[in-house]
């Protein structure tokens, strides 16, 4: 994680990252239309659940229950930073990197 935080004074990610975590790092940055465009095509359930966050983040709530719903996840509650933080985590858990 402190790595990954760390990546986020870069003008880019790292090439490495799959495309959920890529997503999350632009969503740090304040790029949200650059994160949309990565994980709206993408058809897994981790990139469904980075989408989802980018609709609560946009404040389109229904959007959002539709794309936690494809990722198979609880609708995020708590703070955005706090989900954001969670996402991370799990997905860098997942070994993705």
């Amino acid at each position: 994680m402190a790595e990954f935080k760390a990546s986020l004074s870069g003008a880019a990610p790292a090439p490495q990252l799959d495309a959920p975590l890529a997503a999350l790092w632009w969503a740090a940055k304040g790029g949200w239309d650059q994160a949309h465009r990565i994980v709206q095509d993408e058809p897994t359930a981790d990139a469904a659940w980075v989408h989802a966050y980018l609709h609560r983040v946009e404040g389109d709530s229904g959007n959002a229950g539709y794309w936690y719903r494809r990722a198979a996840r609880p609708v995020g509650g708590g703070s955005l930073e706090a989900e954001w933080e969670r996402m991370v985590s799990a997905l860098l858990g997942a070994g993705r990197a």
